[in-house]
């Protein structure tokens, strides 16, 4: 009776739950399979949901994973980690650099293949909701797999490439907005303009207000807490920052993803966010396998089958689709016929994202059963084809231009070189746009600060009594929202725009002034609404005392200070990642830019160990009188010279940022690989060091002086390594301080020629030839 207890204990001590067993399922065909992939030269992606299709039920051949719920938490938990390593790539300043071309070719690309998507569903009689959500899926072309095959088809460098994966990093920022768009349809069934509006100006809102006080606050709190993090805690507080935002843009009503991609953006601007990828990507690649497993999972043959036809329709959808509107989008932003063509074509597939919008679809259970399969199989075709679309782009441009009227050829080419990025911005252009911005971001600071101050402090100093708890909680929330409101009243009123427009004319005045009250009256209202909300009085009274209230801010130099260091704070986080990397070589720095006007130009060179240069001075080289360059700066590791003097040495393996023209750095680029070259030795059987033995007799100059006084080091190059002294056979270490007796012994290591050359000095009387 014991013995079967301790069976039935055992039994269930080693019962295994079915999370595991269906993880170890679902890792184990991954490895397989996407092994098998790598081995063809296929993306990872299409291994992960092959791996998928097989540990699922719909195929009988190998075991099933048997609770298919808690593969769909895990699923949730790969989206959130996908957006958050995206996040950490992307950057609203690489953003705000891509370029108009890339901008209207996205924007042209998304709403065209939104209407596609729309109008192919609706032609198949699919209900609304599909429609919408696979006019998403089919908008986003697949970063992954466009990188993959430019790297393979050795594109990269090619100037349409550049392009194109400008386009990409457009698309992934409007991939993000759409599924906010989407998720709120989906919650509020409304498609009216008035809740669109609504949801628009709320995720600006929380967009502007996150990253501002993100940028503000997180590197503030990394910087403190340095010394402290190891790449454990590093990777616990990444991660904690990144679940911490997705649970607060879930509280506010966006999607989880949303706030994982936010966190990981912020965080991009940090100094750590480089070390913050190599931390995150085993954890993202172990979920983002899991996500593209369970994609896979969704995949029933039968229904694949059954709906074959609206998959091969999608297919020539999307590949005519993104073709046509993409060569078009590339077009109308003013580049070649040549360069749009080979971009339309290789954004002719779908990807990561499809999966995201459709996973999406599914959790919020708004689409129908057969569209998150059919949407796989669309993405396995086009994935496969995308090589052949991308190889199939110049000799479809070389039919194109065979057949095109000479007139419409004409047309393009004066379009596409007379479309160039001119700066035109008048001095009201850079002011108004400065003051649209400031007025933005600080209204949006003002209106949380408010917000959170009415809810959280106001309720608690309540207690103290109607009164004074009232009075307080005014005096807390006007005095938290003063730094705001007063930069959002001062900025740019003294700004060289400003002066200008005021010089230029009188009748810029009227404007400018006006300008400055409206921004007053903004001010004047945040005030009003607060006292309004805390006391009952009336509005003629509510309002003298804003316009005093807000009187004092103008003229408080204290709230002036606060603004300003706030201010300044907030730049030099979301500068540093930048100034660290010019700082250590990595960017150039920007006066490189200005330099390009002048056919001056900054380039980097690399002092290998064996040049002749290595442990010179700058004075010694003479690098400006012989090649007409000036070495700006000296980087050493993690150390940096700027503007180094003539006698700051160069060090093998220092990099040097020299300024010239192209003439110029081409001749010293030449010189010094010549110096380089020059430290090759082919004599080096001369070179080889030898060990002889020198006996100091009675005759010999060396006798009663020390080593250090006979200058065999610094005269002849040659080394003392031991001495056997007079009477004593043992082998000792020398003391060069120590005079050399008669009979000494001395063990010398040096190049042969060297040793010849102490041999024949030791014969030479020393007082005649002193050291």
């Amino acid at each position: 009776m014991y013995f079967c207890d301790c069976i039935k204990k055992t039994k269930s001590m080693s019962h295994l739950a079915p999370l595991i067993s269906d993880l170890a399922l679902i890792l184990l065909c991954a490895g397989i399979i996407t092994l098998i992939f790598k081995k063809l030269k296929q993306p990872l992606v299409l291994g992960y949901i092959v791996a998928g299709f097989v540990a699922s039920p719909h195929f009988s051949l190998t075991p099933s994973v048997t609770d298919v719920a808690n593969i769909q938490t895990w699923s949730d938990i790969g989206v959130i980690f996908l957006l958050f390593a995206l996040g950490l790539e992307f950057s609203f300043k690489k953003l705000v650099k891509v370029g108009g071309p890339a901008v209207i070719s996205a924007c042209t690309i998304i709403f065209c293949m939104i209407l596609v998507g729309m109008c192919t569903g609706w032609l198949f009689g699919w209900k609304r909701m599909d429609c919408i959500y696979l006019g998403g899926m089919l908008a986003m072309s697949s970063t992954t797999i466009i990188y993959k095959a430019f790297d393979d088809l050795g594109l990269r460098q090619q100037r349409f490439a550049g392009l194109v994966l400008s386009i990409l990093i457009l698309e992934d920022i409007l991939a993000i907005v759409l599924m906010v768009m989407l998720s709120t349809m989906a919650v509020s069934k409304n498609f009216e303009g008035g809740e669109m509006v609504y949801s628009i100006l709320k995720l600006v809102f929380f967009l502007i207000l996150w990253f501002v006080v993100g940028i503000y606050l997180i590197p503030l709190f990394l910087k403190r807490v340095r010394r402290l993090m190891s790449d454990e805690t590093l990777l616990i507080v990444s991660l904690a920052l990144c679940f911490g935002m997705v649970v607060l843009a879930a509280k506010v009503g966006f999607s989880p993803a949303f706030g994982a991609f936010i966190m990981g953006s912020i965080l991009s601007e940090t100094i750590e966010s480089e070390h913050i990828v190599k931390l995150v990507s085993p954890v993202k690649d172990l979920f983002g396998a899991i996500f593209f497993v369970s994609v896979g999972m969704m995949v029933d043959p039968g229904m694949i089958v059954e709906y074959i036809g609206p998959i091969i329709a999608l297919v020539i959808a999307v590949l005519l689709g993104q073709t046509i509107f993409g060569t078009a989008g590339v077009l109308l932003s003013g580049q070649p016929l040549k360069t749009a063509m080979q971009c339309g074509f290789s954004l002719t597939q779908i990807g990561e994202f499809a999966f995201i919008i459709a996973s999406l679809g599914v959790s919020l259970q708004v689409t129908s059963h057969f569209l998150y399969p059919i949407v796989v199989a669309v993405s396995v075709i086009t994935t496969f084809l995308t090589p052949y679309m991308i190889r199939l782009a110049v000799p479809a441009y070389q039919v194109a231009d065979k057949y095109i009227p000479a007139r419409w050829r004409h047309l393009l080419e004066r379009y596409s070189s007379g479309v160039q990025p001119v700066n035109h911005s008048n001095n009201w252009k850079k002011l108004l746009t400065a003051i649209v911005r400031i007025v933005l971001v600080y209204a949006v600071l003002a209106i949380a600060v408010t917000a959170l101050c009415l809810h959280l402090i106001v309720p608690l100093v309540m207690q103290l009594g109607d009164f004074w708890g009232r009075l307080l909680g005014a005096v807390i929330t006007i005095g938290a929202v003063a730094p705001f409101l007063r930069a959002l009243i001062m900025k740019k009123n003294h700004s060289e725009e400003f002066r200008a427009l005021w010089r230029d004319s009188r009748f810029n005045h009227a404007p400018l002034i006006s300008v400055i009250l409206l921004r007053i009256v903004i001010a004047i209202s945040f005030v009003v609404y607060i006292i309004k909300d805390l006391y009952q009085a009336s509005v003629a009274l509510v309002v003298a005392i804003a316009i005093v209230v807000v009187t004092g801010m103008i003229v408080s130099r204290f709230l002036k200070k606060q603004s300003i260091v706030l201010e300044r704070t907030f730049v030099q986080n979301l500068r540093s990642k930048d100034m660290r990397q010019e700082f250590l070589g990595e960017k150039r720095p920007e006066y490189a830019g200005s330099l390009l006007d002048r056919d001056i130009h900054l380039s980097d060179f690399v002092i290998p160990a064996d040049s002749l240069w290595a442990g010179r001075t700058l004075r010694e080289l003479d690098l400006g009188k012989k090649y007409g360059v000036h070495v700006a700066s000296i980087i050493r590791g993690t150390h940096r010279i700027n503007i180094p003097g003539g006698d700051n040495r160069l060090y093998p393996c220092d990099t040097i940022q020299v300024i010239g023209t192209d003439e110029q750095l081409s001749q010293f680029a030449a010189q010094a690989e010549k110096v380089s070259t020059a430290c090759m030795d082919d004599d080096f059987e001369k070179r080889e060091m030898q060990l002889k033995q020198f006996v100091v007799d009675k005759s010999s100059p060396f006798v009663g002086h020390t080593i250090l006084e006979c200058g065999i080091r610094n005269q002849f190059h040659c080394l003392v390594v031991g001495i056997e002294s007079a009477g004593d056979v043992s082998l000792h270490a020398p003391d060069v301080h120590i005079p050399l007796q008669a009979g000494d012994v001395m063990w010398v290591v040096g190049e042969e020629t060297n040793l010849q050359g102490l041999c024949q000095w030791k014969e030479h009387d020393l007082a005649k030839e002193p050291v």
